[in-house]
């Protein structure tokens, strides 16, 4: 192997192998403990066919009153392909090699929640215009309509796309700050240098991301911070593969293995994870919070199942 291991390191190994376990089995703890709970709030996706209502129309559905969901689509569209342009712009001037770097693996998965997005939108699109589905018919004929085995499909889809949003809210919050606070003051190395790229994307991510948030209805429950843990968790892991492989250079150098501080690093790095995903679960709350005040008769924090409306009526999310 060409990475050697020293003592210390296997601190380092236990607190990655530790983080695991515990995202592991806190997921596994809340997500198959939700079985025996009917709130559909937020395990809808998971449990769509024994749901009593059509939980995936917040996938599509704004948070704001009478916004149709044309809307979303086009933010959803204008965000993935901004998004897109400057990945390919990062690929271009530094080859796939910046791969390497965790900022490219959250601008990726933020990208690829915008794809779903999309596609959840344009769906939502022609939902909201089938003059068949109306509030009179209910949801029997909703349900009779799309079919138990497609909503099962949609309710899986639904959960990947809820769950890496909120993957990459925590991924994005760490990355800007870690960036902004600990690599852009110390850039002595050589390997880094603060250009109009750069900046592009450490402020799009988040801004793309926030934006998305102010317009959509999705819940962001504590618990899925695991996912985010295990997204961190992967990365780091295939760092120590491609090391052991034979790259010698470290993307960022706190993940460097043959200092006596490493452990430091890592128990720390393993740490953040919390007040990161912390900050947009207060940003999600801050939304509910001072929209529903600022605006009650347009803002709503929750969502009416039964989202299927009359030809030329104001979408509502209840």
């Amino acid at each position: 192997m060409a990475l050697i291991v020293y003592w210390y390191d296997f601190i380092c190994f236990a607190i990655v192998a530790a983080a695991i376990v515990a995202s592991l089995w806190f997921l596994l703890r809340r997500e198959r403990g939700c079985l025996g709970i009917d709130d559909t709030a937020y395990y809808s996706f998971l449990l769509l066919h024994r749901s009593k209502g059509l939980g995936s129309a917040r996938l599509w559905t704004s948070c704001w009153r009478r916004l149709h969901p044309g809307w979303l689509l086009f933010t959803r569209s204008t965000s993935f392909l901004s998004m897109a342009a400057l990945l390919a712009w990062d690929v271009i001037k530094w080859d796939a090699s910046i791969f390497v770097y965790y900022t490219e693996w959250t601008f990726m998965l933020v990208i690829i929640y915008f794809a779903m997005g999309i596609v959840a939108s344009v769906y939502g699109c022609l939902i909201y215009s089938n003059k068949e589905l109306t509030l009179e018919t209910g949801e029997d004929a909703v349900v009779e309509k799309v079919g138990v085995e497609f909503r099962q499909r949609l309710g899986v889809y639904g959960y990947f796309m809820q769950t890496i949003f909120q993957t990459c809210a925590g991924a994005v919050v760490m990355t800007d700050i870690v960036f902004w606070l600990v690599i852009v003051p110390n850039l002595s190395n050589a390997h880094f240098g603060l250009n109009t790229l750069m900046i592009c994307m450490h402020t799009a991510n988040a801004g793309f991301l926030l934006l998305e948030t102010v317009l959509n209805s999705l819940p962001f429950p504590w618990f899925r911070i695991g996912y985010f843990v295990l997204w961190s968790c992967l990365y780091v892991v295939l760092q120590w593969i491609i090391h052991a492989c034979g790259f010698t250079w470290w993307p960022y150098p706190f993940l460097e293995l043959d200092r006596p501080w490493a452990p430091i690093w890592y128990l720390c790095m393993a740490i953040i994870h919390i007040p990161c995903y912390g900050a947009y679960a207060a940003i999600v709350i801050a939304k509910n919070s001072c929209f529903t005040y600022l605006f009650p008769n347009a803002f709503v924090k929750s969502y009416n199942p039964n989202l299927f409306i009359k030809p030329n009526t104001a979408i509502s999310v209840i």
